[in-house]
């Protein structure tokens, strides 16, 4: 792996990690320098550090430890990254971040599909890639807090504190962007959310150029919504998404 030179903070001591100095990470990768080089430069800031050589010995990892951030390859014997994603999401909401020298978007759709909150492509910045860790594990520490509060907004009930979400009675289950989205826009009801304003408050400033991070997450929601799900989240064409709490049945969302 290539990374660019690391650069010392303005302080010219070690980075403070918001709140976060002792956080577990698990590191997965078949490739034995990139795990050497992450575990020096990530322990070096504070954080609790395991790593696993393939997909399965990280699973069995994640299992008996549990970290509290996930970065993995994708390309693995035993278990690849995208199986990964899938097995530790079907078990809890802790952060992924996939790294991988693969470009395409069909690679970022599938990683992202499997619950991967976070796409980092090979080469990298290794400041690009703490800071993203950061805003990980902050949204994270945002979710646990103690939340006394739920919205009520048309058919839908958003139970902050216990991360529920019913519709019409009937609760839905969503994984942690999911939840993350439908909250943020059904504190806006009936208004045109752009694209760029979803990405940067549900996945951070960095995911602003992503826009399939977005495409795929609303395509996820509409499905778990039901029938009426592209009424729910209705599209704006090259604007954004409006969320509409109480549609009138048979008005088309598209």
């Amino acid at each position: 792996m290539t990374m660019m030179n690391e650069r010392p903070d303005r302080a010219g001591g070690r980075e403070r990690n918001e709140g976060h100095e002792k956080a577990r990470l698990l590191l997965v990768d078949d490739d034995s320098q990139i795990l050497r080089t992450l575990q020096a430069t990530l322990a070096s800031q504070g954080y609790e550090i395991r790593t696993a050589p393939n997909g399965l010995d990280g699973l069995i990892l994640f299992r008996e430890w549990r970290p509290d951030l996930v970065i993995t390859d994708l390309s693995m014997p035993e278990m690849s990254g995208v199986e990964l994603c899938r097995e530790i999401r079907a078990i809890a909401s802790t952060p992924i971040i996939v790294l991988s020298v693969r470009e395409q978007e069909g690679a970022k759709v599938a990683a992202l599909d499997a619950g991967a909150d976070d796409y980092v492509t090979k080469p990298f910045n290794i400041q690009e890639l703490k800071a993203r860790i950061r805003a990980q594990l902050r949204r994270q520490g945002a979710q646990q807090a103690p939340l006394n509060q739920s919205v009520n907004a048309g058919d839908f009930t958003i139970n902050v504190p216990e991360h529920r979400v019913t519709v019409r009675g009937q609760e839905v289950h969503l994984t942690p962007k999911q939840f993350d989205l439908l909250l943020y826009m059904a504190h806006s009801p009936g208004k045109v959310l752009g694209h760029r304003d979803l990405l940067s408050a549900v996945w951070g400033a960095n995911a602003t150029g992503q826009p399939e991070y977005l495409r795929v997450a609303i395509g996820q929601l509409r499905k778990k919504l039901g029938d009426l799900g592209e009424q729910y989240i209705q599209t704006e064409p090259w604007v954004g998404y409006r969320f509409v709490a109480e549609p009138e049945e048979g008005n088309p969302g598209e």
